[in-house]
């Protein structure tokens, strides 16, 4: 069987595991799935997250457990290089997006895209914990032009699409322009809007909403 992504093009890391999908050339097929609590769904992600990748083996949940087995699949171009050590720091880059600025970014989703609402002492605590996460990143990252130098990564479409709702977080709570802000991010997400890959996720994300 082909591998199938369960999950939404609204979900940032379902767009991350498509758009490597498309990079690596790796058949797929798409299965549309909203996080669920349903039995039948927590059989195959027992979190009832998506994404959800589905192969002849089973299920695997997990944006970087899957990045990981796409990879060891060796279908198509690594997106890692061969040296242990710059291998180590793309997963940190990617540690780092994930649990000190998308992580606390979440906390104020429900009120930027679900109409929930947040205390200003919520939004006072995510606001400092983002800056830290931002100061963090931008000291471990090159930027030369990608993320960890001069080769592409998985850790360029990671953070494009993990950091894209926490841009939008920014914006709407403290209008605080990100992108703008730190222009080596603009740049890289101008570069990395060329590939067709991006070009595809992006079109069917906003098709989809």
């Amino acid at each position: 069987m082909s591998i199938k992504l369960h999950g939404m093009p609204l979900s940032n890391y379902y767009n991350v595991i498509k758009v490597v999908l498309l990079e690596k050339g790796i058949g797929f097929e798409e299965v549309s799935q909203k996080p669920s609590q349903e039995e039948e769904y927590l059989k195959k992600s027992p979190m009832g997250k998506v994404p959800c990748l589905e192969t002849a083996e089973g299920f695997l949940t997990e944006t970087s457990v899957m990045l990981e087995y796409l990879d060891e699949l060796a279908q198509g171009p690594s997106l890692y290089p061969s040296d242990p050590f710059l291998r180590a720091k793309i997963r940190e880059i990617i540690r780092y997006t994930e649990l000190y600025i998308e992580l606390p970014a979440r906390r104020l989703y429900g009120e930027v895209f679900f109409n929930g609402s947040a205390t200003d002492e919520v939004k006072a605590e995510v606001k400092s914990n983002l800056e830290k996460g931002f100061r963090a990143l931008l000291r471990i990252a090159k930027f030369d032009p990608y993320l960890a130098g001069h080769q592409i990564s998985y850790a360029d479409f990671y953070a494009l699409f993990a950091l894209s709702p926490v841009t939008i977080v920014c914006k709407k709570t403290w209008n605080w322009d990100v992108r703008n802000e730190i222009p080596k991010m603009k740049t890289l997400i101008e570069l990395l809007g060329e590939r067709d890959s991006v070009q595809k996720v992006q079109a069917d994300q906003g098709s989809d909403s």
